[in-house]
C-alpha cells in the first residue's frame, strides 16, 4: 500500500498549484492531509472523487485553519474523527481510518511557537495525543501515523506486548 503526506497549507491553494496533477502523477492507496484550512463545501471535492478515492475531511470549526484530511481508494471499515477532546477536535487536527489490521492516522501537530499559551497547549496536546495513541494499541493491528511532527513519519506498533517506535524522516511509505 503506498501512502503519502502532505502539509498542503490550504487545500484551496494547492489545488491552484497542481495538486490534482501531482496525485494522478504519485498515484497513491492513501493520502493524509494537514493543514487543509476549508471546509468541505469551499472547493471542488470532485476533483478527488474523480481520481478514486474516498474522502474524509476533518476542518477546524474556524475558518481558514488547522484541519485534516485522508483520502483512500479502498473504503474503510471505520472512520474516526477527533479523539474526543473538544478543545482538540474543534481544531480539525485528529483523523483516523481503520480497516482490518491497519489504522491510519492523519495528525496536525500543534507547533507552539508562537507564545508561551500555545507552546503549554501543544505539550496538553502531545500527552493527550500519546494517552489516545497507547489506548488505541492492539497487538494484531498495525497503526500508522502521518503528521508533520518534526517532518517525521512515525510507526508506532505493539508486538507481544512491547512498543516499538521508529522514525523516519520521510513521508511516504509502503505498507
Amino acid at each position: 500500500m503506498k501512502i503519502i503526506s502532505y502539509n498542503i497549507n490550504g487545500v484551496r491553494a494547492a489545488i491552484k498549484k497542481g495538486l490534482i496533477e501531482w496525485i494522478k502523477n504519485i498515484n497513491p492507496d492513501v493520502i493524509c492531509l494537514q493543514e487543509i484550512k476549508a471546509f468541505k463545501d469551499q472547493f471542488d471535492e470532485k476533483l478527488f472523487l474523480d481520481l478514486g478515492f474516498h474522502c474524509f475531511w476533518h476542518s477546524a470549526k474556524k475558518k481558514g485553519y488547522s484541519g485534516v484530511a485522508i483520502l483512500c481508494k479502498k473504503k474503510p471499515n471505520k472512520v474516526i474523527y477527533g479523539m474526543g477532546e473538544d478543545k482538540i477536535d474543534s481544531e480539525g487536527r485528529v483523523l483516523k481510518i481503520e480497516y482490518d489490521t491497519l489504522s491510519i492516522y492523519s495528525v496536525y501537530f500543534p507547533s507552539g511557537s508562537s507564545g508561551e499559551i500555545r507552546q503549554n497547549y501543544k505539550m496538553w496536546f502531545l500527552g493527550k495525543f500519546l494517552k489516545f495513541w497507547l489506548k488505541k494499541l492492539n497487538k494484531f493491528h498495525q497503526q500508522t501515523q502521518y503528521s508533520n511532527f518534526t517532518k517525521a513519519y512515525m510507526k508506532w506498533c505493539r508486538n507481544d506486548g512491547s512498543i516499538r517506535l521508529n522514525y523516519r524522516y520521510y513521508v511516504y511509505s509502503t505498507c
